[in-house]
């Protein structure tokens, strides 16, 4: 067989070679193509899942049938404690709340009264509004700007008209403490998406209900005069808002620190003493003396009677009745003996909030995720989230309103029920659908805490203030009329889970919307309010009919696109980056890794910096730092491709 075989010449032997070479390359070319060795297809292949369907808490224990007596009795004992520290975690939550708005408070409670004294200002309901949200934002309570307002319509600074606009903003601004609290879970993608989304439900809809029954009060005074009828029409006796929750809570807040809200409400009604008292108090028992005394006057008109005045060296005095008012016992409060201002003290109170605040929040959901398994999971999902058998479904949801204001009755405060069930909807064992109703029956519990806080007012300014109250209470309910019982009007599950969709794709894009939702925009608005009505509507109105327009455009692109020119079928006509937040990602991901990587270099020795391939491996940790949650599939596929290449070369005989 050798002798029939020809012998190779040179030439051949480098055509084999050649021939050799580019089999190969051919082969390695196969191998880059081949969707044997790319992941690409299994993606391609997996059934979609709906990122908002609730996820299945498995059961990783033991089953309770297959311990033994002692095994029961460790795990009854465990579930106890667990049970009891859930209980005084969320106490700690609540109150590390209510140390949050008295923080608040120090740090921009005079700045509020300032704010609210301005009355040619808050003329413009349009700046009445934006006020109400910066109020609340800066006191972190709506009720507290609330009472606010009430005091300045008892006392004639403000009239009820002119207070609709800005309980209205107080709606809005009350809504920041949860989307706040979301923020808290963004380490775990689908988390954050459904934490994030059942926390800003609560502000679409109180949005929309302004853009919707702002306007109608201007031009109709809708809510002004149902009220009036209804204030005319019912003959309310003055009474006490009753003490539930805080009667709990109170023991610890007040050991901590002790506020005068008297002192906010008195610089809103322009008392001049009230500028230079502290808002921390220090008395907590006093006692007031009134005494006749020689007091000096403009002039004779301002004597108390003519019997009782006189004039000397050109001045006129006359007798008057002073309350004078003595401390007699000191609150113990940490801070009722500080020489600090009230500033100082109110950031240091922030801090320590937020740092309980947080750790109790994530505590909470540990605890929560290790509690929640197995069938106790299920049971609770079924109650929460299985409606009324046909025909009476639609029941369901009404009785999560009305749990919603119980549940807002009880702990006195919206803020704290919303933020409470936020970690339950990141979890998944509330649905977005489920926490819509909630928060808006929490929108109303808040309101009825409000009239009974207005009936304990003096008879003389008890309508007044009964019909603020009633004013923010008929708000809400007219806004559930609008945006829940048609299931087609419950706008704002939609556009939450829009934006929670966004936010797990490219997180940064949450603070974004904090900070512009509820400073850039009302303090924009609150600039063109101050420049007149006709820079307002010049500016106003054409930007709020592009939004009109683009939104228009989006939904028929969505749902009709033919209706459409061809060239607005999409947005492709436009730069990337005014269609698509892709590149806004690449500069905060080239930003986030290169302030981390400068971190990172500054703790590298110096010797280390010498080494072969340092550079290579530090960029790689800077890149690494950010976790990019917009990386596309096809970067996935290259990178998994390169790694089996190698692994092809590696083991190739």
């Amino acid at each position: 067989m050798d002798s029939l075989t020809p012998p190779q010449t040179m030439d051949d032997q480098s055509k084999d070679e050649e021939y050799g070479d580019e089999n190969q390359r051919k082969a390695d070319k196969e191998v880059k193509t081949s969707p044997a060795h790319s992941t690409m297809a299994l993606v391609e292949q997996a059934p979609e899942e709906d990122p908002w369907d609730l996820p299945e808490l498995k059961d990783t224990g033991v089953p309770w049938s297959a311990l033994d007596t002692k095994g029961k009795l460790l795990r009854v004992g465990v579930s106890v404690l667990k049970g009891a520290i859930l209980l005084g975690l969320l106490y700690m939550f609540i109150c590390s709340l209510d140390i949050l708005s008295s923080a608040f408070q120090l740090v921009g409670g005079k700045a509020a009264g300032d704010i609210f004294q301005d009355n040619s200002v808050l003329a413009n309901p349009l700046a009445g509004l934006v006020i109400g949200v910066l109020v609340t934002l800066l006191v972190q309570s709506s009720s507290t700007s609330s009472s606010i307002v009430v005091s300045m319509v008892s006392s004639g600074l403000l009239t009820v008209q002119l207070a609709v606009p800005i309980i209205m903003g107080t709606n809005i601004g009350t809504s920041v403490t949860n989307t706040l609290v979301a923020m808290t879970q963004a380490g775990e993608r689908s988390t954050f998406r459904r934490a994030f989304a059942g926390a800003t439900v609560h502000d679409f809809f109180n949005w929309l209900s302004v853009l919707v029954l702002l306007p109608l009060e201007v031009a109709s005074g809708y809510l002004y005069e149902v009220t009036k009828l209804i204030i005319d029409s019912f003959q309310i006796q003055s009474g006490e808002a009753p003490d539930l929750l805080n009667v709990i809570t109170d023991p610890l807040t007040e050991s901590i620190i002790e506020l005068d809200k008297s002192v906010i409400s008195g610089i809103a009604t322009g008392d001049p003493a009230a500028r230079n008292k502290s808002l921390i108090k220090i008395w907590c028992k006093t006692f007031t003396n009134i005494s006749l005394e020689y007091v000096e006057v403009p002039g004779p008109e301002n004597c108390t009677s003519p019997s009782l005045c006189w004039e000397q060296d050109n001045k006129t005095y006359t007798q008057m009745n002073i309350s004078n008012t003595y401390g007699v016992e000191k609150c113990a409060h940490i801070f009722a003996n500080t020489t600090l201002p009230d500033l100082a003290v109110g950031l240091i109170l922030l801090a320590a909030s937020l740092l309980v605040l947080c750790s109790c929040l994530i505590l909470i959901v540990k605890l929560l995720n290790s509690m929640l398994k197995g069938q106790v999971a299920t049971v609770i999902k079924k109650i929460l989230n299985t409606d009324f058998p046909f025909p009476f479904g639609w029941v369901t949801g009404y009785i999560a309103i009305l749990v919603g204001a119980g549940m807002t009755f009880i702990v006195q405060s919206s803020s704290v029920f919303t933020s409470a069930i936020t970690p339950l909807v990141g979890i998944g064992v509330i649905s977005i659908e489920r926490a819509y109703p909630l928060s808006l029956g929490s929108n109303i519990g808040t309101t009825t805490t409000a009239i009974l806080a207005a009936m304990a007012s003096p008879a003389e300014t008890l309508a007044n203030s009964l019909q603020i109250a009633l004013v923010h209470f008929l708000f809400n309910i007219s806004g559930i009329i609008l945006w829940y019982p048609i299931p087609f009007t419950r706008i704002p599950i939609r556009l939450a889970k829009g934006l929670g969709n966004i936010t797990a794709s490219y997180r940064w894009f949450a603070a974004v919307y904090i900070i512009c939702c509820f400073f850039v925009l009302p303090l924009f608005v609150f600039s063109l309010s101050l420049a007149g009505w006709k820079v307002l509507v010049g500016v106003g109105v054409p930007l709020l009919a592009i939004l009109i327009i683009i939104v228009i455009i989006n939904v028929l692109q969505k749902k009709k696109p033919r209706c459409l020119p061809t060239r607005l079928r999409s947005w492709d006509f436009l730069p990337l980056w005014a269609h698509s937040l892709a590149p806004w990602d690449k500069v905060v991901t080239a930003c986030t890794a290169k302030c981390c990587c400068c971190c990172k270099c500054c703790q590298i020795p110096a010797d280390a910096q010498g080494q072969t391939g340092s550079a290579d491996s530090d960029k790689k940790l800077c890149t690494a730092v950010y976790d990019n949650p917009a990386m596309s599939a096809e970067k996935e596929v290259e990178d998994e491709i390169k790694i089996e290449l190698k692994i092809l070369n590696n083991t190739r005989l």
